[in-house]
């Protein structure tokens, strides 16, 4: 959960700050209890601000503890020009809550700070209620995700592992706009290095994975050819040799070129990019390491975001055929989507029971294989940041994802690649809409309705949000 400063703005007037302290105090900790209990760290001002001089000292308190939002908050009438000062002396996003206890006027201190902040054009977000409503530390959970997923960009480094993927644009950003912006360095690692690193990985840890899969998976289906031991050996190889280079390299998430070089010389990574973005391997839990395939930086960023506001993996897609017939969208890439998504499972072997790994198709020389299944049915929220004229733009959609029966399931995969994994989406969104507007091939999607942060991510970061249902167009 995210880290949220508090700080309770009062009255200047000696005299009515020292009648209003006490409620002042018990709304606050109350507050905090809340907020405390809902999962999040929260670090309260030492004092009330009652003063210009602790307007200032306290929020240079808060903000030193690293706070990722602070709370502005108001039970009581409160001087205005105290928020202006606290605020100057924050640079994180600002929320003003104010409570709604009838027998003090803290909504009006509220809308008289949050008009001075206007009148600087400080951004801020308000809301209100009583500290222990339920509703309102949602509302402020929201925001507090939102901001420490922004947070967690500035001094981040992607990976991308080699170039511009068969000519694809909107795969690659400009690393000066992704610095200027996300505060994002980009390390460039040439897929040599991956060669030569998977070349030199550990062979019996290679062995070791290799059976775990062979053990779990719904099937490995051995061709002699295209998919043999070797060759899957060689993909874990790979995925241990990005694991050492991301460890070395301090990287906070990556992408993989691929496309042509590994997977016309060496193999195929959708081994490895479906572990990197698994909360698991053969040796137990770890972290995700968000990895887009084909080094789609614009997809890696949205993939990344998605996962700090939600803790989950992220699914990776192209967008590959839309069944107007049942309106429902094939989302499928090769071996992409994270293994998480067969059954999203705490437990591997539940997902991997109902993953197979196919020989390669014919696009891919060098053979390995794909990681295939159908994503688990349930409400998800897809997106990808995207661009329009170099501007950043966050293209934002409902969906649910459907299965269905294995006859079914398999008339459907049939008629694209069906040694691939592949989602079955039904968007909120009409497909004259989505197709004429979303600006690039690939899609990301997370379980649950994220839209709440994803648009107060869009908001922090500056971004336009276009955000698409099917009663029209909501932003």
């Amino acid at each position: 959960m995210a880290r949220i400063g508090v700080i309770s703005i009062s009255d200047g007037r000696d005299h009515v700050h020292a009648r209003n302290a006490g409620f002042i105090q018990s709304k606050q900790d109350a507050l905090v209890r809340s907020l405390s209990a809902a999962g999040h760290q929260v670090v309260a001002g030492e004092e009330l601000v009652a003063t210009n001089t602790l307007a200032t000292s306290v929020a240079r308190q808060v903000a030193a503890a690293g706070v990722d939002v602070t709370i502005f908050y108001y039970a009581v009438w409160s001087f205005p020009h105290f928020t202006m000062l606290a605020a100057d002396a924050t640079s994180t996003p600002l929320v003003l809550v104010a409570s709604t206890d009838p027998t003090e006027p803290g909504l009006v201190g509220m809308l008289a700070a949050g008009g001075a902040l206007d009148q600087i054009g400080r951004t801020h977000t308000r809301l209100w209620g009583a500290p222990d409503d339920a509703a309102l530390i949602a509302d402020v959970g929201v925001q507090a995700r939102a901001a420490a997923a922004v947070a967690s960009l500035r001094g981040a480094t992607f990976g991308r592992f080699g170039g511009r993927p068969m000519g694809m644009n909107t795969a690659v950003a400009n690393t000066d706009q992704w610095m200027r912006q996300f505060g994002i360095d980009v390390e460039e690692i040439d897929q040599y290095e991956l060669v030569l690193r998977a070349e030199q990985a550990d062979a019996g840890e290679a062995v070791k994975a290799r059976e775990w899969i062979e053990k779990h998976a719904a099937g490995v289906h051995y061709d002699g050819k295209k998919l043999t031991p070797e060759l899957l050996e060689r993909q874990i190889r790979s995925y241990l040799a990005i694991r050492e280079i991301i460890e070395e390299r301090k990287l906070d998430f990556s992408g993989i070129k691929g496309q042509p070089e590994l997977t016309e010389h060496f193999a195929t990574m959708d081994v490895t990019e479906a572990f990197l973005n698994d909360p698991y391997d053969w040796n137990g839990p770890k972290p995700v390491h968000v990895t887009a395939t084909e080094a789609d930086m614009d997809g890696a960023l949205t993939m990344q975001l998605f996962h700090k506001i939600s803790g989950d993996p992220v699914l990776f897609a192209d967008v590959r055929h839309y069944h107007a017939d049942r309106d429902i969208w094939d989302l499928c890439n090769s071996g992409q989507h994270a293994t998480w998504y067969a059954a999203r499972s705490d437990d591997p072997a539940e997902n991997l029971a109902k993953v197979n790994l196919y020989p390669e198709v014919f696009f891919f020389p060098a053979g390995g294989a794909s990681v295939q299944h159908i994503a688990a049915p349930g409400r998800m929220t897809l997106g990808r940041l995207t661009r329009e004229a170099g501007e950043y733009r966050l293209q934002l959609m409902l969906g649910d994802f459907e299965s269905y029966d294995e006859a079914t399931n398999e008339e459907l995969i049939r008629q694209s690649t069906p040694e691939w994994p592949h989602a079955f989406a039904r968007l909120d969104v009409d497909g004259p809409t989505f197709l004429s507007r979303f600006g690039a091939n690939h899609i990301h999607a997370v379980p649950g309705d994220r839209r709440p942060e994803m648009r107060a991510v869009a908001k922090l970061l500056g971004v336009r949000l276009e955000e698409w249902t099917r009663a029209g167009e909501s932003a």
